[in-house]
């Protein structure tokens, strides 16, 4: 049976499930750490309670200290995107965290490293997630990022903000998503990816 997230947060008590290492905490979910080779970009999952009325998920609690750290979210924006759909490069520069949570469909959400003092300068984060496996994927904002959908159906990503959007300020720098600067140095933190090296094209086909 296919279980769809909820989009609402909610608050429960009493329930329990695993760390990322191994503990059973209250209000934790699978966190997942140092797998895609940029230091705070993490995936997050989201649990599902079913039963035989359907199913119940917390979407996002304050005390998951484990993904949020100290941070809290100030404002939650809903995208909607049609298959093929890719929305890139941005960054925030005035410490902005996105958390997204793909609710349907399928999307790949990338982060690329620019920066000129950073040991992974030239890293791209790829991350797959998808309503079959409903995860938080964490980017800190001062990556350049952005998303495909790729999903034969439209994906509708839930996504929560550490800081409001300032209309007469916004805190976006934007570059075209197929700029040929970005080149990656590794992909997921690995250097023999037959993509590397390239200007990264967001409809390389997936076969190897």
């Amino acid at each position: 049976m296919r279980y769809r997230c909820p989009i609402a947060l909610t608050f429960h008590k009493g329930l329990k499930c695993s760390t990322w290492n191994g503990a059973e905490k209250e209000g934790v979910g699978t966190v997942s750490l140092g797998r895609f080779g940029l230091r705070g970009v993490q995936t997050y999952d989201v649990r599902i309670l079913p039963d035989e009325r359907g199913f119940f998920a917390e979407a996002l609690r304050k005390d998951w200290s484990e993904l949020l750290g100290e941070e809290w979210i100030s404002q939650v924006n809903l995208s909607y995107s049609y298959p093929g759909i890719v929305r890139a490069w941005h960054r925030h520069l005035k410490g902005q965290t996105d958390y997204f949570l793909v609710v349907r469909g399928a999307m790949k959400i990338c982060a690329y490293d620019d920066d000129e003092g950073s040991e992974t300068r030239g890293y791209i984060a790829e991350v797959m997630v998808s309503e079959e496996k409903p995860q938080i994927v964490k980017i800190p904002g001062h990556y350049w990022h952005g998303t495909k959908t790729i999903s034969h159906k439209p994906s509708l990503t839930a996504y929560f903000v550490t800081r409001l959007y300032d209309y007469k300020n916004p805190d976006e720098e934007r570059r075209p998503w197929n700029d040929p600067k970005i080149v990656s140095a590794a992909i997921n933190g690995r250097a023999d990816d037959h993509r590397v090296r390239k200007p990264w094209d967001w409809f390389s086909a997936p076969h190897k």
